[in-house]
């Protein structure tokens, strides 16, 4: 069961799931991925509620964000982006700063994603390589989807699917690699100094019917979806 969930998460979801202020083209996409599968994929900001600021200026829906641009969500507020093939979605009270040293091939934006504060649940494109960097912790992903909570005493990282190594951000040090198919090794990062460094955790404010919205924006589906019909919603 999940620890929690998020107002802004249940407000945000809901939202563009029954389309309530959600454009035609976004519920189109959403309804039938495949279908929709060759038009291009709009990039920038998607939907937004509450307070979203990008570089300190409220935010426009379909606003491009470029590598180095800080995003940040207030009190009760939430996003979702679109970069390359990379999607992002924000927690309210969470700052980030997308690609601040990057490279791109072939549309594929890659680098280091810097969440300063908050919360983000992200699906990543196959052929680019992202590290997620908190205070506490480095997540090498590649291809995976992703929910990560930056606390000061501490990180919460689960790899909904795929690999990713998981290291301490202040000594590099590798903690462990995880191999994941739906949600199987949530794991809490601690700044050193602490006797257990990497602890497993529960599945916190994220589920399946998030990962496959954010999947259809960039005409996916979820591995876990990959043998027909979706199956039941976890957590």
């Amino acid at each position: 069961m999940p620890e929690r969930l998020h107002l802004t998460r249940r407000s945000l979801v809901r939202a563009l799931l029954l389309a309530g202020g959600t454009t035609p083209a976004l519920m189109s996409v959403l309804r039938s991925p495949r279908a929709m599968s060759r038009k291009p994929i709009a990039p920038g900001v998607q939907e937004f509620n509450g307070d979203f600021r990008l570089n300190n200026s409220p935010a426009r829906r379909g606003q491009i964000v470029n590598p180095g641009d800080i995003a940040a969500t207030g009190p009760g507020a939430s996003a979702i982006i679109i970069i390359g093939q990379h999607v992002f979605m924000l927690r309210e009270n969470t700052t980030i700063e997308f690609f601040p040293v990057y490279f791109e091939k072939d549309g594929m934006v890659s680098g280091m994603l810097k969440v300063m504060t908050g919360a983000m649940l992200s699906v990543f494109g196959k052929t680019g390589k992202t590290t997620i960097a908190t205070p506490a912790a480095l997540i090498g992903i590649r291809g995976t989807g992703c929910y990560v909570e930056s606390r000061p005493e501490r990180t919460y990282a689960c790899v909904c699917y795929g690999r990713a190594d998981l290291a301490s951000a202040p000594t590099g040090c590798l903690l462990e690699t995880v191999t994941t198919t739906r949600h199987d090794q949530p794991r809490f990062i601690y700044p050193p100094g602490t006797p257990t460094p990497i602890t497993p955790a529960p599945v916190i404010d994220h589920g399946d019917a998030e990962l496959r919205l954010l999947e259809a924006l960039v005409y996916r589906t979820p591995p876990f979806d990959a043998g027909g019909e979706p199956g039941d919603d976890r957590y």
